[in-house]
């Protein structure tokens, strides 16, 4: 908890100094930055001083302590205070920025990375593929902007060259969706230029493999090139070859594709070596020293070399009457346009690297009905306030937007916060401030502020020369209280005769030196260079230059100076801001040094009061920390009393929401306005917060009971609506299956085949076991339908045959259903006319012995016993018995083995006419029917089977068995296998005993 910080590390908040003095807050931040606490509340600010150290206050186990945690309840810390502008967007579904703020060196990037680690540690907790990308592309290109827009200055190892403004987009469940990145670059290769060391640059050159310098024709020695020979000696911290591979790999995760990374380092190369270019003259014409570097460059951007010789070296111009011309340079014309032609290689190079970005993370194919509403936080990070001992343009520009902040926050914390409470009446002690408008209309103010100025000296025809518009801003500004010159102020020796002008910043005062003010302020980029980029094979290159397809005589428009543009982007910036609801971190540099234990009290002094610190503690002691419509107060917290929940009956909505801080006894820690409600301490708001979060799942399940009450009560009405639907559905179906099979089977009785070609409707399902019945009985009155035309003395064969179809089950090929079954074929004079009379004597006499009442079959058969004799015998089955007889002694009886012992048959699949008769002393005969005279072709098999299994039917079960390979026999209980072939030459069926049993050889028909 912050208020149980011990003491020895001073107070967390300013808000709680027991005294607002300058002193009292100097001694607080120098005790918390020398006790290791770089963070400080002023209220909702969070003020970080630099460390110049690592330090392990920023992994997993910080990012959940601070996650969903209120401002006050942890030690001040940058998680918190994005903690709380993530809460405020998700709550209240408010667009919400981050404002980083401080001179340069003061740790303003590094604040930025950390909040946006922090924001991509508490998203996401499902993991969504598409919502992880989003994260990983935001995360990295933090990595590439800070490789290519940052530079170490003689203040900052890792100082901003541009300013980054990033709106990060959520969707309705507080996931990061997209984004949209704008920069701010001002100087593009100053660094180069102007003394410093682009941290691009060195980051391929000391971090670079030699394969990859050398097809970039460079060395890994900065020194060796005029732009980065200043930062050559010195030793960074950073492990540069570690970084360059960061690089290298964030652009491949953000996007990049092979072919542009390299085009992106091809260019650095192409800057580098044209850095090097050098010029003579012989007095009349200027040339190029050592043309290698022109190859290597020429190659490197794709173009021709003798297009960048004479791009260096001549100017294209037209004249009034429309003709072309090529005007040599000077020497001095010629650097001035190989410098100006690097530093917008360089400018296209990282806006395009922007372009990029914002390609990838921005929000696609998004529908607010959809998708919810879409609400945005902003990170703003950006060059500080910069005071050197040689102040030029760009330090003028750079002064000029942290003014433009200052008056921001101003703006939003002191005018806004003092408007406010003035507007509703709250009782208010008036604090005075020192409002920066009057040096913000002396830089931007139409027709008199320097910027005009600047730029009506840049249309002016003819020589116009820094000094001459340092006379004008003299003549014009020479009232204006924040702006003086050696001319204005002639005993102020600090400052020369024609050549400087002071403005009072509210951070200070700058003396800016006007040499070169006109050339940085115009576009001095002559026509040439452009043409000779748009032309160029490379097509990342040339897409960097639309502008250059435009030839010298269609190029007419004078583009915006510098300045303007640079003004107009920033007041876009504060316009964007100040619509959203802000939040600050305002960063000090404890010293000049970069030590992590010195504390310059001067330097920090300095930068508390220009930043306006004491200001915001002042307001923040005597103000609010919370203030809301009464409406937007009671929507949120009317469930926590009892007298606005769900709805009052009060007068208004001020009365319910008196009601409701009433019972919750804030009424000393309130103030009411004519709209809103006004809390002093953000631990009121805290404790109604955590009201309303332990009410929240009491309602939610009282409101998810009633709507699934109403669900319930509906599907029923619905099921019963259906269900009755249903029913006169089925009872319609029923009745229209009943009439179909009505109109179809109406003639059956007259019909030649009694209906059975007629085709059943489908029934539904309720009648599918009535229509099973139905259709069996159709069948069975059809069958009856037959019968009843079938003579008495055919009724024998019909049973035997269906006896012999069911027991058979079609796996015979034939059995001899087609033709009249005669049984008893021995009796039958046709089929054997010799010795028909013998047998028909011997069966009388058999009847009248045994009794037996019926033939069941008789014809001859082959024979084999258990000693593998085969021989032909005559077969006579009755009802009584079967007779194994000898066809040549009269018919004499050889063995009689009573009916009831059979219990089975088994017979082959085939045409054969082998029957195997089990018997249950497991003594079976194995025998093969022959045919007679009748017809040779008879298979008599059928017959057999059908004549045995219709008699025992009646009886008990006679199993019937048909045999795909061998058929399985017993003789006096030995297991005997019997199988068929076919053999050529064979004429009668005969068997033959094999290993395991018995061959039946068939003859081959």
């Amino acid at each position: 908890m912050a208020e149980l910080e011990g003491l020895e590390f001073g107070k967390s908040d300013f808000v709680l100094l027991d005294e607002v003095t300058m002193e009292q807050f100097m001694e607080n931040l120098k005790l918390r930055f020398e006790k290791g606490r770089i963070y400080t509340y002023i209220g909702e600010v969070v003020v970080s001083v630099n460390p110049y150290r690592q330090m392990d206050i920023y992994g997993k186990d910080t990012v959940d302590a601070y996650r969903g945690r209120e401002l006050y309840e942890n030690p001040p810390h940058l998680y918190a205070v994005s903690d709380a502008a993530y809460k405020a967007m998700k709550r209240r579904a408010k667009d919400t920025c981050i404002v980083i703020s401080g001179e340069s060196g003061a740790g303003k990037t590094e604040a930025s990375k950390y909040i946006m680690q922090y924001i991509a540690a508490i998203t996401n907790p499902g993991q969504r593929a598409e919502v992880e990308s989003v994260k990983n592309v935001l995360l990295k290109s933090n990595c590439v902007l800070e490789a290519f827009g940052n530079a170490k200055t003689n203040r900052n190892d890792n100082s901003s060259r541009f300013g980054k403004y990033m709106d990060i987009n959520f969707n309705f469940n507080g996931e990061p969706t997209g984004g949209h990145i704008n920069n701010y670059l001002l100087e593009k290769v100053r660094g180069w230029v102007g003394g410093q060391d682009d941290g691009g640059a060195l980051n391929l050159l000391r971090g670079g493999s030699d394969e990859m310098l050398e097809s970039f024709h460079l060395q890994n020695d900065p020194a060796v090139y005029i732009y980065t020979r200043e930062g050559a000696a010195t030793v960074t911290s950073n492990n540069d070859r570690s970084s360059h591979k960061a690089v290298m790999s964030a652009l491949g995760v953000i996007g990049f594709s092979n072919e542009e990374i390299n085009s992106i380092y091809q260019i650095l190369a192409s800057i580098l070596l044209l850095g090097n270019v050098q010029f003579e003259t012989d007095g009349e014409s200027v040339q190029i020293l050592g043309l290698e570097a022109i190859d290597h460059i020429a190659e490197l951007t794709a173009t021709e070399a003798d297009s960048v010789i004479k791009s260096l070296l001549f100017r294209t111009v037209a004249t009034g009457g429309g003709e072309v011309i090529e005007k040599g340079h000077t020497e001095q014309d010629a650097c001035f346009g190989r410098d100006a032609f690097a530093k917008a290689l360089y400018e296209r190079l990282f806006c395009w690297i922007v372009n990029r970005i914002n390609s990838v993370i921005e929000v696609k194919d998004y529908n607010p009905v959809l998708h919810g509403k879409n609400t945005v936080i902003g990170v703003l990070d950006i060059y500080g306030f910069e005071i050197f001992e040689n102040n030029s343009f760009e330090q003028f520009c750079i002064n000029y937007c942290n003014e433009k902040l200052q008056q921001l926050f101003i703006e939003l914390i002191l005018r806004q916060e003092q408007g406010e409470y003035q507007r509703e009446g709250i009782t208010w002690q008036h604090i005075d401030y020192f409002n920066n408008q009057i040096i913000v209309d002396l830089v931007e103010q139409p027709h008199k502020g320097i910027i005009s100025i600047l730029d009506e000296a840049c249309l002016t025809v003819g020589k116009v020369t820094d000094t001459v518009c340092l006379e004008s801003m003299d003549t014009k500004l020479a009232q204006h209280p924040h702006y003086t010159s050696r001319k204005l102020s002639p005993t102020d020796k600090t400052m020369d005769f024609q050549k400087h002008f002071r403005i009072r910043h509210y951070a200070g005062d700058v003396t800016y030196s006007v040499e070169g003010f006109l050339d940085k302020n115009k576009d001095l980029l002559f026509q040439d260079f452009k043409r000779l980029m748009y032309n160029s094979a490379d097509p990342v290159l040339k897409e960097m230059w639309p502008d250059g397809q435009l030839s010298i005589t269609e190029v007419t428009k004078r583009p915006l100076t510098a300045a303007t543009l640079f003004k107009n982007s920033i007041v876009a910036l504060v316009d964007k801001l100040g619509c959203k609801e802000p939040y600050y971190v305002r960063c000090i540099k404890p010293n000049e040094m970069k030590s992590p234990v010195l504390f310059d009290d001067a330097r920090c002094q300095h930068q508390v009061a220009y930043l306006g610190l004491m200001e915001n503690v002042m307001v923040r002691r005597a103000g609010f920390a919370y203030r809301q419509h009464y409406a937007r107060v009671l929507q949120r917290y009317k469930m926590t009393c009892e007298y606005t929940w769900p709805n009052h009956l009060m007068a208004s909505d001020r009365e319910a929401v008196e009601a409701i801080v009433t019972q919750h006894g804030f009424q000393d820690d309130v103030a009411y306005g004519h709209t809103k409600l006004f809390v002093r301490t953000p631990r009121s708001l805290y404790t109604l917060e955590q009201e309303r979060a332990a009410l929240i799942p009491i309602l939610v399940l009282f409101l998810q009971k009633v709507w699934r009450g109403a669900l319930a009560r509906m599907r029923c009405r619905r099921m019963r609506a259906i269900y009755a639907i249903m029913g006169c559905y089925k009872r319609y179906k029923v009745k229209a299956h009943f009439w179909e099979v009505e109109s179809r089977f109406a003639n059956v009785r007259t019909m030649a085949d009694y209906g059975k070609s007629v085709e059943w409707p489908n029934p539904p399902a309720a009648l599918s076991k009535f229509h099973k019945n139905t259709v069996m009985l159709h069948r069975r009155w059809w069958a009856r339908q037959i019968v009843k035309n079938i003579p008495p003395s055919d009724m024998l064969e019909v049973r035997a045959k269906v006896a012999a179809l069911t027991a058979l089950s079609g796996e015979r090929k034939d059995w001899g259903v087609s033709r009249a079954w005669e049984r008893d074929y021995l009796a039958n004079a046709r089929d054997c006319p010799q010795t028909s009379s013998s047998f028909i004597r011997v069966s009388k006499d058999l009847r009248n012995k045994d009794m037996y009442s019926q033939v069941l079959f008789s014809g001859f058969c082959r024979k084999v016993n258990r000693f593998n004799k085969s021989t032909d015998r005559g077969l006579l089955i009755t009802d009584k018995c079967v007779y194994k007889l000898e066809p040549n002694k009269q018919y004499k009886v050889l063995k009689r083995l009573p009916l009831d012992i059979f219990t089975g048959l088994s017979v082959t699949s085939e045409v054969d006419q082998m029957v195997a008769l089990h018997t249950s002393s497991q003594d079976d005969v194995l025998l093969c029917l022959q045919r007679g005279e009748l017809c040779t072709n008879q298979d008599r098999v059928g017959e057999l089977v059908g004549a045995l299994v219709d008699h025992f039917t009646r009886k008990v079960h006679f199993p019937v068995k048909v045999c795909r390979s061998a058929v399985q026999v017993h003789m006096r209980g030995k297991v005997k296998n019997v199988t068929v072939e076919t053999r050529p030459g064979q004429t009668n069926a005969d068997f033959k005993k094999s290993r395991d049993g018995f061959i039946l050889l068939v003859p081959a028909n």
